[in-house]
This record gives structure tokens, sequence and C-alpha cells, in this order.
């Protein structure tokens, strides 16, 4: 079992991640966007002493450098994030780094990288932002199982709680979100959800 635990909320500013944490998320992704890098900085501060006092991991969305000079233990790239990023200076500042694709020529860049986990998406059609790919499906996230070998997978895109057992079907050992919770009436209420949901997976690691 991966040491990435299986419930990876994506949020998008430091006010959802200091709501949300407290009721027991381990690991969270700030991925905040459109916004000036001293406000970036604030945000990812406010981020890191919510996280620190609750033992939940803070993934840094793209924001690398902001990631490196504030002391972050994990960073997470696109793929053209990643070919302008460096490679030496992230993993020099100790820095473990997770990476998205989305086909077979992504992942083989992302495994040159060495990354800490790869992440597949979208498995289904996801809402959150217009798309060039496809819906992968949980059939291909089989596919990248037998390709990354023991490496960590996410899976993202248009997963619910009620789709969960398609994603560890399929391989994953982690599912992120974010529409299943951002747009939730009760956002608080489907998180205590997710917990619930993905306790079992938890506790096979």
């Amino acid at each position: 079992m991966s040491a990435l635990d299986p419930f990876y909320p994506v949020l998008p500013d430091a006010d959802w991640i200091e709501r949300l944490v407290p009721l027991g998320i381990r690991l969270v992704q700030l991925r905040a966007k459109d916004m000036a890098p001293d406000e970036l900085r604030r945000q990812i501060r406010r981020s890191q002493a919510v996280c620190a006092a609750h033992g939940c991991t803070l993934v840094v969305n793209d924001h690398w450098r902001l990631a490196i000079e504030e002391g972050a233990d994990f960073v997470h790239l696109g793929q053209e994030d990643l070919a302008v990023a460096d490679l030496a200076a992230i993993r020099s500042a100790g820095l473990r780094l997770g990476l998205s694709t989305h086909d077979g020529a992504e992942l083989a860049t992302a495994l040159a990288a060495r990354p800490d986990y790869v992440a597949l998406g979208p498995v289904w059609p996801t809402v959150l932002k217009a798309m060039k790919w496809a819906p992968q499906t949980p059939e291909r996230l089989r596919v990248w199982r037998e390709r990354i070998g023991t490496l960590p997978l996410v899976a993202i895109g248009g997963i619910t709680v009620e789709r969960l057992p398609a994603v560890w079907e399929g391989g994953a050992d982690s599912a992120a979100v974010v529409t299943d919770i951002v747009r939730h009436e009760r956002p608080e209420e489907r998180v205590r959800e997710w917990i619930a949901a993905t306790e079992a997976r938890r506790s096979e690691g």
C-alpha cells in the first residue's frame, strides 16, 4: 500500500484548507490560481500552519519556487510546469514531487523525472476545467498500474465517494477530489463521508 493517504482533496485556497483539514484530512493539495506572488505566499503559510497543527501533509500545486522558499514538503506539477521546473533545486530542497499525466508520452516524461507519485486523469468527465483529453476510464488506471510498478498512483477527475470501488479496482492508491467537495452543498458532511469511505483502505496501509 502507498504511503499516500487514499483521500486526497484538492482545495482552491487557504480558507478551504482551514475549514476542512481539522475534520481529519491527512493529505491535501493547495491549488491556488490567479493570485499575486505575495498572496500565494500567504496562502501557503496559512495552509502550512493548519496542516502542521492537524498532522496533514500539504502539497503545493505548481508554485515550486515558493514551495522551496517556504519550506514545503511536497509539490505537484503539471506537464507544462514540469518542462520548465528546476528538478535539481526541487530535490535539493527535499521536496517530494507529484506529477500529472494524461497519455503515454506524458507518463514517460513523468517517470524520467523520478516522481514520488504519478496522477492520471481525468478518469471520468470533469466540470472543473476544459480538458483536451477524453475521460481515461478506470480501465486506463490498470494500464498505468502495470507501467509504473510500485510507484504510488493517484486517480483524479470526476471522482465521487460512490465511484471509489472502481478507483481501487483500477489499482489507484489515492483518489484526488475537487468538485465533489467544493461544489457540494454540505462540504463538511461530504468530507466526513469521504473519510469514512476510505478508512478501510487506509487501515490496509
